[in-house]
């Protein structure tokens, strides 16, 4: 690969031989070494009381969140909702914080919030892929009501245990890519997932900006310094054609599919597809039908001013896959280096969680967060309907307010049913607040498997886990991101004393930044407050 560059507009791309190879224009030396570009001076959006103002330079895109309310439970028993351990919005949200701006509403998606950090939930025994956890105490923001914590541990496998991987780099080198939030961290990304390559490790690398190339074959984690030089040649330019790109990476990672290995497509973007095929749907019904192959999906989302945050988070859920955003170097090493093995490597897919309510004891519920991984009751048992995944190690956490029956809670109301009498509660299980039932299938499998635990009304307790306390804290910081109706006396002092008593060990600090990142909310929600006066 020394002395070639892969020019910005992609035209010398050609596909050829089916496997899309590339000719590239050969140029005198080889590319600028990375320390020395220069660092873009992109702009900054604006921002008036947490939402996006239209402007020329922000397009950035995000799904309308409506928040959950309360349900009552002789109305709607249960809930159900996948399992989601993508990361994104927390660390698109520190970048707002970073820069000075409240994030919009809707970036804030609070069960991503509480799910980029782990917790420390007991190991699954056996051969069950995952262990659940669960403590009922007060709830922070309303100590009439109850939270429900409910914790699932994914089995951990260690780093020298994981399995061969082929990875195939599906790398964005359009114009829009082309800040140094972009394509330069980009490379640098990369660069940490080669660094932890074994011998018996394959990478490709598939590109794509006006037209799509593979830029390198399959090439063995041995080989570094050749995968190396092939990133350090990227240049940015063109218009952004995503959807053959998708399409080439997935034949690349099938042409050289591991039978029991890690086969993952890594798509780094910032979501600006427009040309080609552009719109949602298509992108995800595209991806929707190459996950079919057994090739599953990471989507890292890069840069800010256009990141289509929506279109990124949506082809992660149908590639059977998980979604960061990437805004420096440590969230990089997090991602891809630290918790590599619950980013590359599934242990279960399809996983669906439905709780069902003891009214004897549950008046009401809401759910905290999860608003776009709401299913149907019957999706429950229908083994057809796709879920999310967790990978080696993940934790995953889903917190329930709970109103007991004799509390109050605002759930609407409906006229009295004339021709249903209330379903009574029989001794079996009466002693209990709910029952939280888990599906989920093997990475391969095609049906799925049900797990079942009681929550009993002996559980409440003061004494709670730091997992409690942290991710009570958590939340209550992203509904009042949110502006949430829920928040009842939720503060970012409350906040921030909750998470600090919480803290337990930090070795990557990742729990000490939340900490600054409130104090940051609560400085800036300050001055919204005071200009809008």
């Amino acid at each position: 690969m020394r002395g070639w560059k892969l020019v910005g507009s992609i035209a010398a791309i050609m596909l050829g031989a089916g496997l899309g190879a590339c000719s590239m224009h050969s140029k005198t030396g080889a590319a600028a070494p990375e320390s020395l570009v220069a660092p873009a001076s992109y702009p900054q959006p604006a921002f008036a009381g947490g939402l996006a103002v239209a402007n020329d330079h922000n397009t950035e895109s995000y799904d309308r969140i409506v928040e959950n309310d309360f349900l009552a439970v002789k109305d709607s028993p249960l809930s159900t909702f996948s399992v989601d351990v993508d990361t994104a919005s927390y660390s698109n949200t520190r970048r707002f914080l970073r820069q000075g701006e409240l994030p919009p509403k809707d970036a804030v998606r609070v069960e991503e919030l509480i799910n980029y950090f782990s917790y420390d939930y007991p190991e699954p025994v056996g051969d069950k892929p995952f262990a659940v956890k669960t403590e009922v105490s007060a709830a922070p923001w309303n100590e009439e009501n109850r939270l429900v914590h409910i914790g699932l541990q994914g089995k951990k496998v260690a780093h020298a245990e994981l399995p061969p991987r082929n990875l195939v780099f599906l790398l964005d080198v359009s114009g829009s890519m082309s800040d140094a939030n972009k394509l330069p961290l980009l490379r640098r990304a990369m660069k940490q997932v080669v660094e932890g390559m074994h011998a018996r490790d394959h990478v490709s690398i598939v590109v794509y900006a006006g037209a799509s190339g593979l830029v390198l074959p399959p090439t063995s984690g041995k080989n570094k310094e050749r995968i190396t030089d092939a990133l350090n040649e990227l240049e940015a330019g063109g218009s952004t054609n995503g959807g053959e790109g998708i399409q080439l990476a997935y034949q690349m990672a099938r042409k050289s599919f591991v039978k029991g290995g890690i086969n993952r497509v890594i798509l780094a973007t910032d979501g600006d597809f427009n040309v080609g095929v552009t719109n949602q749907g298509d992108l995800t019904r595209l991806i929707e039908h190459e996950r079919k192959s057994g090739v599953f999906l990471t989507v890292l989302g890069f840069g800010m001013g256009n990141l289509k945050d929506s279109t990124l988070e949506k082809l992660a859920d149908q590639g059977n896959g998980n979604y960061a955003y990437i805004d420096d170097m440590a969230e990089a090493r997090k991602v891809l280096v630290n918790e590599a093995g619950s980013t590359f490597m599934t242990i279960a897919k399809d996983v669906k969680i439905q709780v069902e309510f003891n009214p004897k004891h549950v008046a009401a519920y809401r759910l905290v967060g999860y608003e776009n991984r709401l299913m149907a009751t019957r999706d429950f048992n229908d083994d057809q309907k796709d879920a999310g995944e967790i990978g080696a190690g993940h934790t995953v956490t889903a917190l329930y307010e709970i109103v007991p029956v004799g509390g109050r809670a605002d759930t609407g109301s409906v006229d009295p049913l004339k021709y249903q009498a209330p379903a009574s509660v029989n001794g079996e299980g009466s002693g209990e607040f709910l029952t939280v039932k888990l599906r989920y299938k093997a990475p391969d499998g095609d049906q799925s498997s049900l797990l079942s635990f009681p929550v009993s009304t002996a559980h409440v307790t003061a004494q709670t886990s730091n997992a409690f306390r942290f991710s009570a804290a958590v939340a209550e910081f992203g509904m009042l991101l949110r502006e949430s109706k829920h928040a009842g006396t939720a503060s970012f002092g409350s906040a921030r004393q909750l998470a600090m008593n919480a803290r337990g060990e930090d070795p990557h600090g990742y729990r000490r930044e939340f900490v600054r990142l409130v104090d940051r909310a609560r400085e800036l929600k300050s001055k919204s407050a005071t200009l809008a006066n």
